[in-house]
Protein backbone atom coordinates (compact mmCIF):
# COMPACT_ATOMS: atom_id res chain seq x y z
CA UNK A 1 0.00 0.00 0.00
CA UNK A 2 1.27 3.53 -0.76
CA UNK A 3 0.55 5.82 1.96
CA UNK A 4 0.56 9.42 1.01
CA UNK A 5 1.71 12.45 3.16
CA UNK A 6 -0.15 16.14 3.33
CA UNK A 7 3.56 17.43 2.18
CA UNK A 8 3.21 15.79 -1.46
CA UNK A 9 -0.70 16.53 -2.27
CA UNK A 10 0.13 20.09 -1.00
CA UNK A 11 3.27 20.47 -2.94
CA UNK A 12 0.78 18.99 -6.44
CA UNK A 13 -1.62 22.08 -5.85
CA UNK A 14 0.55 24.71 -5.03
CA UNK A 15 2.09 27.57 -7.34
CA UNK A 16 3.74 26.24 -10.03
CA UNK A 17 6.98 25.46 -9.23
CA UNK A 18 9.52 22.46 -10.40
CA UNK A 19 8.25 20.81 -7.16
CA UNK A 20 4.85 21.06 -7.89
CA UNK A 21 5.47 19.54 -11.19
CA UNK A 22 6.96 16.62 -10.30
CA UNK A 23 4.35 15.91 -7.42
CA UNK A 24 1.33 16.63 -9.69
CA UNK A 25 2.58 14.01 -12.05
CA UNK A 26 3.38 11.86 -9.57
CA UNK A 27 0.17 11.56 -7.81
CA UNK A 28 -1.97 11.77 -10.68
CA UNK A 29 -0.44 8.71 -12.26
CA UNK A 30 -0.59 7.28 -8.48
CA UNK A 31 -4.17 7.80 -7.68
CA UNK A 32 -4.96 6.91 -11.10
CA UNK A 33 -3.03 3.47 -10.96
CA UNK A 34 -3.22 0.15 -9.64
CA UNK A 35 -1.77 0.32 -6.16
CA UNK A 36 -4.13 0.73 -2.81
CA UNK A 37 -3.42 3.92 -2.01
CA UNK A 38 -4.08 4.53 1.73
CA UNK A 39 -4.69 8.64 2.26
CA UNK A 40 -5.17 9.07 6.70
CA UNK A 41 -7.86 11.11 7.73
CA UNK A 42 -5.52 13.16 9.60
CA UNK A 43 -3.99 14.02 5.74
CA UNK A 44 -6.89 14.90 4.62
CA UNK A 45 -7.81 16.93 7.31
CA UNK A 46 -4.11 18.93 6.81
CA UNK A 47 -4.32 19.32 2.88
CA UNK A 48 -7.95 20.89 3.70
CA UNK A 49 -7.23 23.03 6.45
CA UNK A 50 -3.79 24.43 4.56
CA UNK A 51 -5.08 24.53 1.10
CA UNK A 52 -7.82 26.54 2.22
CA UNK A 53 -6.11 28.89 4.44
CA UNK A 54 -6.12 32.38 3.26
CA UNK A 55 -3.02 32.94 4.81
CA UNK A 56 -1.40 31.03 2.06
CA UNK A 57 -1.52 32.65 -1.02
CA UNK A 58 0.33 30.08 -3.00
CA UNK A 59 -1.99 27.60 -1.83
CA UNK A 60 -5.08 29.05 -0.79
CA UNK A 61 -8.43 27.69 -2.24
CA UNK A 62 -12.21 28.00 -1.74
CA UNK A 63 -13.20 25.62 0.36
CA UNK A 64 -15.48 23.84 -1.98
CA UNK A 65 -12.78 23.69 -4.62
CA UNK A 66 -10.72 22.11 -2.04
CA UNK A 67 -13.11 19.82 -0.90
CA UNK A 68 -14.03 18.69 -4.57
CA UNK A 69 -9.97 17.33 -4.81
CA UNK A 70 -10.70 15.88 -1.66
CA UNK A 71 -13.98 13.65 -3.52
CA UNK A 72 -12.00 13.18 -7.11
CA UNK A 73 -9.11 11.32 -4.85
CA UNK A 74 -11.71 9.09 -3.01
CA UNK A 75 -14.05 8.41 -5.82
CA UNK A 76 -10.59 6.09 -7.38
CA UNK A 77 -11.44 2.75 -7.02
CA UNK A 78 -8.01 2.12 -5.81
CA UNK A 79 -7.91 4.75 -2.96
CA UNK A 80 -8.91 3.67 0.65
CA UNK A 81 -8.83 5.87 3.85
CA UNK A 82 -6.93 5.07 6.27
CA UNK A 83 -8.10 5.08 10.19
CA UNK A 84 -6.39 3.60 13.47
CA UNK A 85 -7.37 -0.10 14.49
CA UNK A 86 -7.14 -1.68 17.08
CA UNK A 87 -2.89 -2.06 17.28
CA UNK A 88 -2.83 1.77 16.81
CA UNK A 89 -1.83 2.98 20.25
CA UNK A 90 0.92 0.36 20.86
CA UNK A 91 2.59 0.99 17.65
CA UNK A 92 2.15 5.17 18.00
CA UNK A 93 3.06 4.87 21.73
CA UNK A 94 6.22 3.28 20.04
CA UNK A 95 7.28 5.36 17.45
CA UNK A 96 6.93 8.45 19.91
CA UNK A 97 8.93 7.15 22.54
CA UNK A 98 11.63 5.23 19.99
CA UNK A 99 11.98 8.23 17.59
CA UNK A 100 11.75 11.04 20.23
CA UNK A 101 8.26 12.77 18.81
CA UNK A 102 7.49 15.76 20.32
CA UNK A 103 5.60 19.14 19.31
CA UNK A 104 4.91 18.94 16.02
CA UNK A 105 6.66 15.34 15.64
CA UNK A 106 3.83 13.94 17.18
CA UNK A 107 1.60 14.09 14.04
CA UNK A 108 4.49 12.43 12.02
CA UNK A 109 4.35 9.96 14.86
CA UNK A 110 0.55 8.94 14.05
CA UNK A 111 1.38 8.68 10.31
CA UNK A 112 4.34 6.67 10.64
CA UNK A 113 1.97 4.51 13.01
CA UNK A 114 -1.26 3.99 10.75
CA UNK A 115 1.84 3.52 7.97
CA UNK A 116 3.44 0.24 9.59
CA UNK A 117 -0.33 -0.63 10.83
CA UNK A 118 -1.69 -1.09 7.32
CA UNK A 119 1.62 -2.68 6.31
CA UNK A 120 2.46 0.38 3.96
CA UNK A 121 5.01 2.56 2.31
CA UNK A 122 4.86 6.31 3.10
CA UNK A 123 5.49 8.94 0.23
CA UNK A 124 6.51 11.99 1.61
CA UNK A 125 9.18 14.78 1.05
CA UNK A 126 9.49 15.07 5.08
CA UNK A 127 12.95 13.36 5.88
CA UNK A 128 11.83 13.68 9.62
CA UNK A 129 10.51 10.57 8.84
CA UNK A 130 13.70 8.81 8.92
CA UNK A 131 13.47 8.77 12.98
CA UNK A 132 10.40 6.37 13.14
CA UNK A 133 11.95 2.54 13.60
CA UNK A 134 10.39 0.33 10.76
CA UNK A 135 8.95 2.90 8.76
CA UNK A 136 9.73 2.05 5.07
CA UNK A 137 9.36 5.75 3.44
CA UNK A 138 9.89 7.00 0.08
CA UNK A 139 10.58 10.26 -1.65
CA UNK A 140 8.82 10.04 -4.90
CA UNK A 141 10.18 13.42 -5.84
CA UNK A 142 13.91 12.32 -5.65
CA UNK A 143 13.30 8.67 -6.43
Amino acid sequence: MIVVDANLLLYAYSAPSPKQEKARAWLEATISGEDIVGLPWQVISAFLRIASNPKLPQLRRPAEEVARIVDAWLQQPNVRTLAPGDDHWSIFRRLIVEGQASGDLVSDAQVAALTIEYGGVLYTTDRDFARFPGLRWVNPLTA
